[in-house]
């Protein structure tokens, strides 16, 4: 059985819980209509205001702590918050459901405090006596309190789930148990009952001392640290007045310190202050947690009601599926007054962040709408827009930007070829989907590779493969329609590079190609394919690969010289990076030539469903495959030499047969 007040009665009705606050609109309605106007007096309406101006509050601070344009200098812990922490904490405002229901029953009950009947707007001396009360008993009365959660066995009962995420935010401030929001409660209302026991109670003192709690609230867990070190170091006795986000994450992140409510003072006075507090702040503020991204995602907005979905509007929101909620209606006008004025002043800016294995992955946007890249007078602002964004990557020191979605335009910029023609001494890589998938296939190629054939080449990512290849001095076969997007080279071979063979020169027939027997395939002269006419995904030094029963092998294809032409040329590409294994920068990907847009519904989500034809152009599904061959020896004739053949280690030099895909995203 749970123990008293560690979960809410109400914890089933989900979103309906606020059907609770009915009655108070019912109560705004009725005197609505007895006054025939808006009853500005009423204490229901009041109630129902201060409901939403708490809110708003809370949701100011989680708006702005994930504005990462603007905080993520400052940021005390550096990790994101996963979507484990997003449902733990989706009923955060409960308490501010119970505090409001606690009011009415205040207001309308028999233990009525002097002086509601007849509320006056404000009384200066409510101010004076509600600071008093609470630094001489909610402050005081919290700490022990707070310190108690920590003990035996309250803290597993209670306050576990409050310190079970080490990220905070703004609205981890609110979520917690019943027993957490009724001590909260009383260290809320009591300053504010003593002023009105005084006869100094006022309609402005209860929003002023409720909205500056919640604030303050908000502020220390916003994981942002707004409060600069030089300001302490000016005024050294302030430090023991008013608590820092850091010195909240603390508390979060140890549990043996740091028990205040917003006076580090009583931490000071009960030996529970944490010695690191102040220099960590420092630290924090000048940016010590600031870290440079190794890849950067350049996007752009979709259209007006997708950019509502952004990280730092609504969390109930964003951590769903996409979706026109109906609730975004009336923000909608909104949005789009912001669109237009970001594309008058705005610039590229940072919107979320992920660590993969270690590695920080950051998402740029530019601030344009999906429907402004169609319009002629907006391509130039645009392209200044992604070309700022790579200088400022480039001086970062990121390693890897990629455009996405319509910021790789061939239309706009040559798929990035403008940027890197125009700054050739860039040390950032830029690439998009298609370039970064065909830098996974080259790195997969084994170092002492001589010849490859390649299939599907009329892709850009089978062109993008094929010329890096030429540019590594690697043999490449059946290249026809990439020859006329380098220099031509009529001697053959010129520095260093391999010619390729003459007109004539054969590819493995089917009787070179070695039959699948249960599911095996060695090496053999030719390519494994399905029975689509797709290749298989690579295999690092294999000699054999496991195919499924519904693949065959395709019998390939004799080079024809075409007409005026003595074969296939060589390819050579220009030195237009520096040194290491990767695409070319000079290319970035945006190699003549397009790629028809993938295809939606079941045949995207399902690609291995999608009709292919066989042959050269056929649109491959799965990747690429091995077959290494021994260039002009070993030929398959039985079973008996394929178990022989499994045995013996790659041949070099060999050709790789490979076949490009598309890559969707």
């Amino acid at each position: 059985m749970a123990p008293p007040l560690s979960s809410w009665p109400w914890a089933s009705l989900g979103i309906y819980k606020y059907f609770l606050l009915g009655p108070l609109v019912w109560k705004v309605a009725q005197e609505w209509a007895e006054q025939g106007g808006a009853p500005l007096g009423s204490r229901w309406l009041h109630l129902l205001l201060l409901f939403s101006a708490r809110g708003l509050t809370y949701q100011f601070w989680f708006s702005y702590s994930n504005m990462l344009f603007l905080t993520r200098r400052r940021r005390v812990v550096p990790d994101g918050v996963d979507f484990r922490q997003v449902d733990h904490e989706w009923d955060w405002d409960n308490f501010l459901v119970l505090q409001t229901l606690i009011g009415a029953a205040l207001v309308n009950g028999p233990l009525s405090l002097p002086g509601l009947e007849d509320l006056r707007v404000w009384d200066p001396r409510g101010l004076g006596i509600a600071l008093l009360l609470h630094v001489g008993f909610s402050e005081p009365v919290f700490y022990w309190a707070h310190r108690a959660l920590h003990g035996t066995p309250l803290f597993g009962q209670y306050h576990a789930g409050h310190h079970s995420t080490a990220v905070t935010q703004p609205l981890t401030a609110g979520f917690g148990t019943p027993l957490e929001a009724l001590l909260l409660t009383l260290t809320m209302g009591v300053p504010l009952a003593g002023a009105f026991l005084m006869g100094a109670g006022s309609l402005g003192l209860v929003y002023v001392h409720l909205l500056t709690f919640d604030y303050l609230r908000s502020m220390g867990y916003s994981n942002v640290e707004v409060i600069s070190h030089r300001v302490f170091e000016a005024v050294p006795p302030l430090r023991y007045l008013i608590y820092t986000p850091t010195y909240l994450s603390l508390h979060h992140r140890e549990k043996d310190s740091n028990f205040c409510l917003f006076m580090p003072l009583f931490d000071l006075l009960g030996g529970t202050l944490n010695s690191k507090s102040w220099e960590l702040q420092k630290e924090i503020y000048k940016g010590k947690n600031d870290r440079v991204p190794e890849f950067v995602f350049l996007v752009h907005v979709v259209d007006i009601m997708s950019s509502m979905h952004v990280p730092f509007v609504l969390r109930s929101i964003s951590s769903v599926p996409f979706e026109n909620h109906l609730i975004l209606l009336p923000f909608w006008p909104v949005a789009l007054v912001y669109g237009m004025l970001m594309w008058c002043c705005s610039k590229t800016f940072l919107v979320s962040f992920y660590y993969l294995r270690g590695r920080l992955h950051q998402t740029w946007s530019v601030p344009r709408h999906g429907f402004q890249y169609f319009i002629p007078a907006a391509k130039a602002g645009i392209n200044r827009q992604i070309e700022l964004a790579i200088l400022r990557a480039d001086r970062m020191g990121v390693k890897v930007l990629s455009l996405a979605a319509l910021n790789k335009n061939e239309a706009l910029n040559g798929g990035g070829t403008l940027f890197v023609d125009k700054h050739p001494d860039l040390r950032v890589r830029v690439v998009h989907g298609n370039t970064l998938t065909a830098a996974v296939i080259l790195n997969e190629i084994p170092s002492n590779t001589k010849e490859v054939f390649l299939t599907g080449a009329t892709s850009k990512l089978g062109r993008a493969i094929a010329l890096y290849l030429c540019r590594k001095r690697i043999r490449v076969m059946d290249a026809d329609n990439v020859v006329g997007e380098v220099p031509e080279d009529p001697e053959g071979g010129a520095g260093g590079v391999p010619a390729v063979p003459r007109a004539g020169h054969q590819v493995p027939g089917r009787a070179e190609l070695q039959d699948v027997d249960r599911g095996q395939v060695a090496v053999a002269e030719g390519a494994a394919v399905g029975a689509a006419g797709d290749a298989l995904p690579p295999v690092r030094r294999a000699t054999h690969h496991r195919l499924p029963p519904r693949l065959h092998l395709r019998q390939a294809r004799r080079h024809e010289a075409p007409q005026g032409r003595a074969g296939p040329r060589l390819l050579r590409v220009h030195y237009g990076a520096r040194g290491g294994a990767r695409v070319p920068r000079r290319r970035s990907g945006a190699l003549p030539g397009g790629v028809g847009a993938p295809r939606g519904g079941r045949a995207r989500r399902r690609p291995d469903r999608r009709r292919v034809e066989g042959g050269a152009q056929a649109r491959a599904d799965a990747g690429v495959m091995w077959s290494l061959v021994d260039a002009g020896e070993a030929q398959v004739q039985n079973a008996a030499e394929t178990k022989r053949l499994r045995s013996l280690p790659p041949p070099s030099p060999c050709i790789i047969v490979l076949h490009s895909c598309q890559m969707y995203h």
